[in-house]
C-alpha cells in the first residue's frame, strides 16, 4: 500500500538533514484523502500522504445516495443498492427512492490500488505544526511512537504516560487537511450541533420485523417506547440498512442535537426499540458507535479542506464520502494547474472549484435548516419530517451541494406540506435568517 513512485519524494530516515518535499501533503488517509492524494498523484503531483495509522482497517459505514456516487466507481465499491423508505410516526411510509450501501473494504481496496504513486508516511499534525515558509509550508508529522516508561510498550506502559514520538518536516508547497469532523487541524466549536447514533448488526433475518428484504430505512420516527427515567425529551430514529451480505446495521440515531445525546441514552433506546418489536440481538453482536460534527463553518483558505473537514459533510445525513469522491479528480486537476510553482494560486483555485458561489448559498440554507430542526419543540420534529419526505422536491435538499434550484425548491416544498405549528416555527426561523453567514 505504501509506495514511491512517479517522482514522489521518499521520506527522509531518523535523524536525515532536510525535510521531506512534496507538492501536495494530505493530512488524513480516510476515504477523501486516499481519494485526493491518488488523484493528485495521477496528476504528475510529487504527493505524501499522512496518517496517524495508514494501515488501520476502516470500521464505519458509509451510505449515498446514487446521483451523487462518481461514475468511474467499480462496483466492488457498492455493497446494496436498496430502496429506502421513511416510516411516520403513525406507521405510514414514504417511499424514497434508491440508495446506495457502500462496501467499505471494497472501497479502501478500490483507493489503496490507486496509491501506487504516493509517499504514505505514519504521523499527524496539529494547527501549530503547519507553519508558512517563504511560498510554501512547512509541516511537522508527528510519528506514533511507544508509550514512556519502564515497559516501553508491553507490561509497565499506561494509557496516560507520554508517547516517545518522532517527529519528521515536510516541505510542501500546498497541504490539504483531509482529517475528518471534527478537523484535527482546526479546533472544533464548543458545544456545537453533533449527530450520534448507536448501531448492532444482527442478521437480515433478525431485522426483519422493522426492515424488509431490500429495503433501507432512513427514518423510523416511530417511538422506541415509552419514555424511561434519564431519557431527554429528544426524537430519535431507526436507522436500518442492509450490508449486501446476509446481516443490517440497525441503529438509533439522533440527526441533531447540541450537545449531542449521549450514547449510553441511544444504546438504551435501540434496545428498548427492538425489544419491542420482537428483534433479538445476540450476545457479542457487532456494534457502532457514531459521533461528528454537525455545524462545521466553511474553514480558512489554507490548509485546504476537504471531505468532512471542509465540510462537506450534509447536516440532514452526514453523508460526506460520495461528493469527495466525485471532487477528488476535479480538485487534483486544478491543483495540478499551478503547483509546484504558484502554491497561492492553487489555493485561490481549489477554494473557488470547492466553494463557488451556488455552493456557498446552498451550505447557508442547509445549516439554516439545520437550525430551524434545532430551535422546533421535540414534540414537532417528527411532523417536520412528515413533512419534509411528503414529496419528492424533499430528495433535492439532500443531494446536490450547488444545486441551488433543487434546494429551494426542497424547503418550499416541506413548508407547503407542514401543518401550521411547524409552518409557523420555520416562519420564525426564516425571520433570523443571515444570507451572508459562513
Amino acid at each position: 500500500m505504501t509506495g514511491t513512485a512517479g517522482g514522489a519524494a521518499a521520506p527522509q530516515p531518523s535523524g536525515a538533514p532536510g525535510p521531506t518535499v512534496a507538492d501536495v501533503l494530505v493530512l488524513g488517509g480516510g476515504p477523501a484523502g486516499r481519494a485526493l492524494a491518488a488523484a493528485c498523484a495521477e496528476a504528475g503531483l510529487r504527493t505524501l500522504l499522512a496518517d496517524p495509522a495508514p494501515e488501520r482497517a476502516w470500521t464505519a459505514t458509509y451510505c449515498a445516495w446514487p446521483e451523487e456516487l462518481p461514475p468511474h466507481l467499480p462496483a466492488t465499491t457498492v455493497a446494496a443498492r436498496p430502496e429506502a423508505v421513511a416510516v411516520l410516526p403513525g406507521g405510514g411510509t414514504r417511499a424514497l427512492g434508491p440508495y446506495a450501501v457502500l462496501d467499505t473494504a471494497g472501497l479502501r481496496a478500490h483507493l489503496d490500488a490507486r496509491l501506487a504513486g504516493v509517499t504514505v508516511l505514519p504521523g499527524r499534525a496539529a494547527g501549530d505544526d503547519v507553519r508558512p515558509d517563504g511560498h510554501r509550508y512547512r509541516v511537522r508529522l508527528r510519528v506514533p511512537g511507544d508509550r514512556g516508561g519502564d515497559g516501553g510498550s508491553s507490561g509497565g506502559s499506561s494509557d496516560t504516560a507520554p508517547r516517545n514520538d518522532a517527529t519528521q518536516v515536510v516541505d510542501a508547497a500546498l497541504v490539504v487537511d483531509a482529517t475528518g469532523a471534527p478537523s484535527r487541524l482546526r479546533p472544533g466549536l464548543a458545544g456545537g450541533t453533533e449527530q450520534t447514533a448507536w448501531g448492532v448488526v444482527v442478521d437480515e433475518r433478525a431485522a426483519a420485523p422493522v426492515v424488509r428484504p431490500g429495503e433501507a430505512v432512513f427514518m423510523d420516527w416511530r417511538s422506541p417506547g415509552p419514555h424511561r427515567p434519564g431519557w431527554t425529551d429528544w426524537p430519535t430514529f431507526l436507522y436500518a440498512v442492509p450490508y449486501g451480505d446476509g446481516t443490517v446495521l440497525l441503529e438509533e440515531t439522533s440527526l441533531a442535537r447540541r450537545p449531542g445525546l449521549p450514547l449510553p441514552e441511544l444504546r438504551d433506546r435501540l434496545t428498548a426499540r427492538l425489544a419491542g418489536a420482537g428483534v433479538t440481538v445476540p450476545d457479542g453482536a457487532p456494534v457502532e458507535r457514531v459521533r461528528f460534527p454537525v455545524d462545521t463553518p466553511r474553514g480558512p483558505r489554507h490548509p485546504v479542506g476537504f471531505g468532512a473537514a471542509t465540510p462537506l459533510v450534509h447536516p440532514a445525513t452526514g453523508f460526506s464520502v460520495a461528493p469527495a469522491l466525485g471532487l477528488a479528480p476535479r480538485l487534483a486537476a486544478e491543483l495540478a494547474r499551478y503547483l509546484p510553482h504558484d502554491p497561492a494560486a492553487a489555493t485561490t483555485a481549489a477554494r473557488r472549484l470547492l466553494w463557488p458561489r451556488s455552493a456557498r448559498a446552498v451550505h447557508r440554507l442547509r445549516r439554516h435548516g439545520l437550525r430551524t430542526v434545532l430551535e422546533m419543540p421535540p414534540h414537532l420534529v417528527p411532523d417536520f419530517f412528515d413533512a419534509f419526505f411528503a414529496g419528492r422536491s424533499g430528495r433535492a435538499f439532500l443531494t446536490g451541494r450547488d444545486d441551488l434550484t433543487g434546494t429551494l425548491a426542497g424547503m418550499a416544498g416541506v413548508f407547503r406540506a407542514a401543518p401550521p405549528a411547524v409552518r409557523t416555527r420555520m416562519l420564525r426561523s426564516a425571520a433570523a435568517f443571515h444570507p451572508n453567514g459562513r
